[in-house]
């Protein structure tokens, strides 16, 4: 049996040796819009609990506009332009309309890799198109702390805006439940203070910091205290299939507009499953997204609810472009040299994070549960050591392997990786 992974651009066949049974987990079949641009149009024009356009807009209105940078597969070639030219026939001016790259602590967005994301020359050409740093103190307004105590600081073309609209895919994440949303706003246009607040040990070791939970999870809830700190916003919000083709768009006050997404996509990304498995194959969901090992925490964590105790998850992802930022592998180099318990105990007495410690803190969690098996083909041989899992040459031969020693031939596949989230329900059908 052979199926293809989500790797790099062009997927990684894996041959499922014979005798061995699989589950192939993906999501259900979803309804591509047919007209995209059109439902786009027709998503501004009819807005989730806020009004019209050409009730809001005045003439000299400041427009701030959040995107994700390349990380994210979000269509916006088929978005922005019916976007802006809304925005323009609703009265705004080209000069004072600005889309704001919502970065967090990656790196900025620039060159070909800028038109890329933005998918449309004429969009570059019209209005400004800036990326946010959050290393750059004097770019950021404070707003004040939270009931939990995090300091609220963010970009400063966003504070000053009298418009703000957050532009975004609708999916399922690790930390915030679904990204999108408020999620653009913090950590997307945070100082680097405030995403390594929300970042913390911590608030990630809390229990419903998890894939699909937005209620009771306390950092969606640090995440909506922060869109009304800043005097609220509008979003955009998209939700698109394996293929990314659109399957869903609507736009309107952040909060509500967000909550109708994650309403839609639920039942496509949540997959019930009845059963645990002592063997997992999961992705890194391919480019772009599996172009650093440490964006692939997120496919591990993806199966976590089904993993047996003492199991092997094997993980595929090209990580072309290594590991991820010098402080990530500063982390990675911490944790190989102290072990999991050490480095916990001294992560959860920080207020605020190392930069990007978020990716160890969370591979951990999979790491006390199985063992991670990484397949890729990029990473070099000191690399693969600071990944601090197994690195199989051969995924094949390793699942052989796996299913002898565990004696269960029944293993699972989710190709499409933190796409897919299989939920664990002894009871279902």
């Amino acid at each position: 049996m052979r199926i293809v992974m989500n790797y790099g651009k062009k997927g990684l066949p894996i041959d499922i040796p014979e005798g061995i049974e699989v589950d192939v987990i993906r999501k259900k079949d979803m309804p591509v819009i047919g007209e995209p641009e059109e439902a786009v149009r027709s998503a501004i024009e009819n807005p989730v609990g806020c009004d019209n356009l050409q009730e809001i807009i005045k003439d000299g209105t400041k427009i701030c506009i959040l995107v994700c940078d390349v990380t994210r597969p979000v269509p916006h070639g088929v978005i922005l332009p019916v976007l802006i030219k809304a925005l323009i026939n609703a009265g705004a001016r080209p000069e004072l309309i600005t889309i704001l790259i919502a970065t967090g602590l990656h790196r900025p967005n620039e060159g070909d890799e800028l038109r890329e994301l933005i998918g449309d020359d004429w969009i570059m050409q019209t209005v400004k198109v800036e990326n946010h740093y959050a290393k750059r103190d004097e770019d950021h307004v404070f707003l004040g702390t939270t009931p939990r105590g995090m300091q609220v600081k963010l970009d400063r073309r966003f504070v000053d805006a009298d418009m703000r609209i957050a532009v975004g895919l609708v999916e399922p994440h690790f930390m915030a439940g679904y990204s999108g949303g408020r999620k653009l706003i913090v950590p997307g246009v945070s100082h680097h203070e405030t995403i390594r607040a929300l970042h913390s040990a911590r608030m990630l070791n809390s229990e419903n910091v998890n894939n699909c939970i937005i209620e009771g999870n306390p950092l969606h809830e640090e995440q909506i205290v922060v869109v009304k700190m800043v005097g609220g916003a509008l979003a955009l919000n998209t939700v698109i299939d394996e293929g990314r083709r659109l399957c869903f768009v609507n736009f309107g006050e952040i909060e509500k507009s967000h909550l109708d997404a994650v309403s839609f996509a639920r039942p496509f990304f949540e997959i019930p499953v009845k059963q645990k498995y002592r063997t997992i194959i999961t992705s890194a969901a391919g480019y772009p997204l599996d172009r650093y090992f440490y964006q692939t925490i997120k496919g591990m964590l993806g199966v976590i609810d089904i993993l047996e105790t003492g199991g092997d998850l094997f993980i595929v992802s090209e990580c072309s472009e290594g590991l991820g930022s010098e402080e990530y592998i500063e982390s990675q180099r911490k944790l190989q040299g102290v072990g999991v318990d050490r480095f916990m105990e001294e992560a959860s007495r920080n207020v605020y994070a190392s930069i990007d410690e978020w990716g160890p803190v969370m591979q951990i969690k999979v790491m006390k549960i199985g063992t991670i098996h990484l397949y890729s083909e990029c990473l070099t041989a000191e690399e693969k050591a600071l990944t601090c899992v197994r690195v199989c040459d051969s995924i094949s031969d390793s699942i052989k392997d796996s299913v002898e020693v565990k004696g269960d031939h029944l293993i699972a596949v989710i190709p499409e990786g933190p796409y897919v989230i299989p939920v664990y329900r002894p009871d279902c059908t």
